[in-house]
């Protein structure tokens, strides 16, 4: 293919012949140019304004994100925290059943080396007067460890502390620690067990237990079974409160007392006293606070106050 072209002017007169090769020449030539001057390799105009608004809105969203994960690992750290204080009143707690586990094996002369209650059980971080913001930072692969260990703790103190209840009711007291009568030598039935108002605000509110109040100065709390003294000391709401297991799931308490006459793994009989009549913890004036749990839930103490006990 060519292509000829001719022109003829009042004085000039030419002309030329392109062929097909001069022709996808002069179109390549034509595609440079037009590229050269679009220059489409030159960069963008970059719209700063945009750009910067951009960066500070990934700013802030990366602040935001961070903030939510320094909340979250305080978080956590506080409740291995707490946990580990926990644990440490945990550990109290299996202290405490040491040494009344090695007393009742003293009291009922099985302390040969049978009931291992002075085994040492190493030391646990914190404690009940620690303040969680101020305590040490904790590994929770150590809390994890620490609870498994007390697991197995508990375990085997259980295990100890009832075959020694076993022993100890069959050698000692399996004949008097039914449970019968009244926790006082005289005064009256002033709160009955079940629903009643709250003597602090009036509201209804459940009593797991019976009130026996007495005017008499000094008057004493008596044991109504023979058992083992589980708990003498103050707990929450009851003031000064006595515990005490009879075997087969029973135990009785005693709250509010003014002065506590007998202590943890001491052996008692019916009848013996045990306390002073007080108005200690939650009362309204001087009283005991009668309860009977069976397996650990309180259950009415009506039957058993009122039966013989013969």
């Amino acid at each position: 293919m060519s292509l000829t072209v001719f022109y003829r002017g009042s004085k000039v007169k030419f002309s030329f012949e392109l062929s097909r090769r001069r022709m996808l020449s002069l179109a390549g030539l034509a595609a440079l140019g037009a590229v050269a001057l679009a220059k489409p390799w030159a960069p963008a105009q970059l719209d700063v304004k945009a750009a910067q608004a951009k960066i500070n809105d990934e700013k802030i969203a990366l602040a935001a994100q961070q903030e939510v994960v320094r909340e979250l690992k305080n978080e956590t750290e506080k409740k291995l925290t707490a946990m580990t204080i926990y644990l440490g009143e945990m550990q109290s707690q299996l202290r405490r059943l040491d040494a009344l586990g090695q007393r009742l094996a003293s009291v009922a002369d099985l302390d040969n080396g049978e009931f291992a209650f002075t085994e040492s059980q190493g030391d646990i971080m914190g404690g009940p007067e620690a303040s969680i913001l101020d305590a040490p930072r904790v590994d929770g692969r150590d809390v994890i460890e620490q609870i498994e260990n007390m697991m197995g703790q508990l375990s085997d103190k259980q295990k100890q502390l009832a075959l020694l209840e076993s022993v100890m009711m069959s050698h000692h007291i399996s004949a008097e620690s039914y449970i019968a009568g009244r926790p006082i030598e005289s005064g009256w039935l002033s709160s009955q067990y079940g629903i009643r108002k709250d003597p602090f605000n009036g509201q209804p509110a459940m009593h797991k237990g019976l009130d026996f109040a007495s005017l008499e100065e000094g008057a004493g709390v008596f044991a109504t079974g023979a058992g083992v003294v589980t708990w003498a000391g103050e707990r929450s709401g009851y003031g000064k409160l006595i515990e005490i297991d009879h075997g087969g799931g029973l135990k009785t308490r005693y709250g509010h007392s003014k002065e506590l006459l007998v202590k943890e793994g001491d052996v008692v009989t019916r009848g013996q006293r045990i306390a002073l009549i007080g108005s200690t913890g939650r009362s309204t004036g001087p009283h005991v606070h009668y309860e009977v749990l069976r397996n650990n839930r309180q259950i009415d103490p009506y039957k058993f106050v009122y039966r013989d006990a013969d």
